[in-house]
This record gives C-alpha cells, sequence and structure tokens, in this order.
C-alpha cells in the first residue's frame, strides 16, 4: 500500500544482540514488522534503521574514554535520535540490560530522546529475568524523557519453542506494543524536523573526558 505524500515516519530500531544470529535482533525484527503493519494500516509508509551495537562496540567504547564519537558512530547517533519511534532491545545479563546497551544510551546526549516514542524489549534464557524491563529498562528511558509505551515485551528461549500455551502469548504482546508503538508515531514529526546548524555534534563532550567513573 502506497502512503500518501506527506505521511511517512522513520522507525530505528537499536539490537543488542552479541551473537549473529541472535534471539534479541529476531525479536527486535519481529517488533519492527508487526509496528510498520499497523501504520501500513494507517496509510504512513515507514522507513526502518536497524543498527547492530556489537557492530559499534569498539567505536561506543572510545566515545565514552574520549568524550568524542567517530564519523559513524556520529551518523548512527543522530539516526536513532531523529527517527519518530525508537525500538531498542538487549538481552538481559545479571537481571539488567547488556553493558553495551547501556553504554550506548549513555553517550547519547540525556535531553536528545525528549519525547521520543520507544518500545522497550528484552530476552533472555528464562522468564524470571521479565522484571528487568521494568525495573531496569522502563526507569532509564523515562530518566531520557522518552515516551515508553505501556506494553514491553519479554521473549524467553522457550517463547521460541512450539506446543506451548505459553508461545502463543508473543506474538499478541508483539501486536499488542506495537499498536501502541505505531499509535505515537503516527502523531510524530520528529523526522521533519530542521536542524539547528549550530548543534554540537552526537556524543560531543565540552571538556574532552568520558562521564567520571
Amino acid at each position: 500500500m502506497t502512503a500518501p505524500k506527506g505521511k511517512q515516519r522513520t522507525l530505528a530500531v537499536v539490537s543488542a544482540g552479541l551473537s549473529q544470529p541472535s534471539s534479541t535482533r529476531l525479536l527486535a525484527d519481529k517488533l519492527a514488522a508487526a509496528t510498520v503493519a499497523r501504520l501500513v494500516d494507517e496509510n504512513i509508509e515507514t522507513r526502518v534503521v536497524t543498527y547492530e551495537l556489537r557492530d559499534y562496540a569498539q567505536d561506543v567504547m572510545n566515545n565514552m574514554l574520549t568524550g568524542f564519537a567517530s564519523p559513524r558512530l556520529e551518523t548512527m547517533i543522530d539516526a536513532v535520535t531523529a527517527a519518530d519511534g525508537l525500538i531498542a532491545v538487549t538481552p538481559i545479563f545479571t537481571t539488567s540490560y547488556s553493558g553495551l546497551f547501556k553504554s550506548f544510551f549513555d553517550v547519547i546526549d540525556n535531553r536528545s530522546l525528549t519525547d521520543q516514542p520507544v518500545l522497550i524489549g528484552a530476552t533472555a534464557g528464562t522468564a524470571r529475568h521479565s522484571l528487568a524491563l521494568d525495573f531496569a529498562l522502563r526507569p532509564m528511558f523515562t530518566y531520557l524523557h522518552a515516551v515508553v509505551v505501556p506494553t514491553s515485551v519479554f521473549a524467553a528461549s522457550e517463547d521460541w519453542g512450539s506446543g506451548d500455551a505459553r508461545v502463543a502469548t508473543l506474538p499478541a504482546r508483539i501486536e499488542r506494543a506495537a499498536g501502541e508503538l505505531a499509535a505515537l508515531v503516527a502523531r510524530s514529526d520528529r523526522s521533519a524536523r530542521v536542524l539547528d546548524p549550530f548543534e554540537l555534534p552526537a556524543g560531543f563532550n565540552p571538556a574532552g573526558l568520558g562521564p567520571s567513573r
């Protein structure tokens, strides 16, 4: 379906999966596809840009140490922060998001996600880690002033199996979360905003140093 002129949106997808392929990327792709389908129903054409943080790990670490983003990381940050909506998915390690996931959002200016619609997702080996979404991810994005949709999506290893009644709930959760994100993205105009030509580069730290640790 072709969207009417002017009804176009950009959706950024950030996956912090460490392996390739990964269940984290699989979940991110399913969330993105469901969101795009909902936006098509509203006659909105969506451009999806997907980033695997594993490909930017060295750039993120260098940014933390020096206070400066590499050109490729700066381009990625600009694309993520300018998108009309964001899908952010991480594996859960030791009851929280991965270090790479957190480090990426640490190097983004803490004002750049203000009012951005965000859908959060996570993967882990067992369902006992599912609370990390509400105790780790949601507070982080709330601190960054993003608008996090009410439904978050967690997928444990058994959710990708077959023949279990629990498996049937994952598609329903994906659809519900995608519908919530699509409703917010449809009203967003972030990707159409005119950028300030004097705005400092993404990830720039005037002191030339990363955060004190």
